[in-house]
């Protein structure tokens, strides 16, 4: 028998979603949110009518309207998501106290003890799903293991309102024909370096030593290997200590364009006003990180009296440190935004009361 039970919870569409629930005229529709067309803007979330016609989050919004011209873009309301978000926390915390948000709208949680006292897993899946939908109206997938990382897979399998449940014993066999991406932890470049050797599945990954780990994916590689063998013993954290927020990005070729350049800062900008509100801090200091074609890595930072929070504002502060650094011929291998120098919730409410 497993020592743990975790659930992986995942709002569906979760900014677009809000935004249907709260205005029912959007509902059906093909909605954006994000930034528009006119400040290089990107979507931050769309609702599952819009991926349909192929969009999806950190797509340009240019891009994103000429796939469905007819969109309606929305801008981002953060702090009515956070609101949404501490609501679904609230619920879920009804069945555990140990709740570990990783996002707005997703969270883990440890349900061994549900288990222990005989309910079925999948009546604690339908019983989380049908929580959060009558007490806030928003829907949510939910993926079942003894691990968060095949939970947190079996989660986004069966999108949107799912519930998929990987018994215990059945882990190898669930995860075996799954593509490598599926895995935590494998992006782009990773996926690339395998597919390479010819390793496209977690079952092939999985049958791998872990010395070939170590040569093909770094010192991460052991640990990919133990993941896609369902091995992942990490507990629920249910505090953390968020000392920065950071996003940032490697190019496939190296980039001097001033206009590419700057789509890129949005992207980057937006996803770190994003995680920013996700782990409800706010910042004072601003650091854009560089590397150059040569691997050159440098950094230029902004402190501020006033805090780091709107996407624009980020982006507007990024993109003027970015630009006294452009020279002619001067390409770019590599760049990072982050904040740091937090002020918390609880010191943001002391300061507005």
């Amino acid at each position: 028998m497993p020592n743990q039970y975790i659930v992986h919870a995942d709002l569906d569409a979760f900014y677009a979603s809000v935004e249907q629930l709260d205005n029912p005229a959007l509902q059906g529709q093909c909605v954006l949110v994000g930034g528009d067309r006119a400040s290089r803007g990107v979507v931050a979330a769309c609702s599952y009518q819009a991926r349909k016609y192929g969009i999806h989050s950190a797509m340009p919004m240019t891009m994103a309207m000429r796939l469905c011209p007819d969109a309606i873009v929305i801008a981002p309301r953060f702090a009515r998501y956070r609101e949404m978000s501490d609501k679904v926390i609230n619920v879920l915390q009804t069945f555990t106290s140990l709740v570990e948000p990783i996002s707005a709208d997703e969270a883990f949680l440890d349900v061994t003890h549900l288990v222990t006292r005989g309910i079925p897993l999948t009546a604690i899946g339908e019983k989380i799903k049908d929580q959060v939908k009558s007490e806030t109206g928003l829907t949510i997938s939910v993926g079942i293991a003894n691990s968060k990382s095949v939970a947190k897979i079996a989660s986004g399998l069966n999108k949107p309102d799912g519930l998929l449940v990987v018994e215990p014993g059945k882990e190898i066999s669930f995860l075996a024909p799954l593509p490598v991406e599926r895995l935590w932890g494998i992006g782009p470049r990773n996926s690339k370096r395998l597919a390479d050797v010819g390793i496209t599945t977690l079952g092939q990954l999985a049958g791998k030593p872990d010395t070939w780990g170590t040569r093909q994916l770094g010192k991460q590689g052991p640990e990919l290997i133990a993941l896609s063998r369902g091995i992942d013993p990490r507990p629920v954290v249910t505090e953390r200590n968020t000392k920065s927020v950071s996003a940032e990005t490697t190019f496939p070729k190296d980039v001097g364009d001033p206009a590419a350049l700057s789509v890129e800062l949005s992207k980057l900008s937006l996803r770190v006003a994003m995680r920013m509100d996700q782990a409800g801090v706010r910042g004072r200091t601003i650091t854009l990180k560089l590397r150059l074609a040569n691997f050159e890595t440098f950094s230029r930072s902004e402190t501020s009296a006033s805090l780091f929070s709107h996407v624009i504002v980020i982006h507007n502060t990024v993109q003027r440190l970015l630009a006294k650094e452009l020279q002619p011929e001067r390409k770019f291998r590599l760049l990072g935004i982050s904040i740091s120098n937090f002020i918390d919730q609880g010191q943001l409410r002391l300061l507005t009361d």
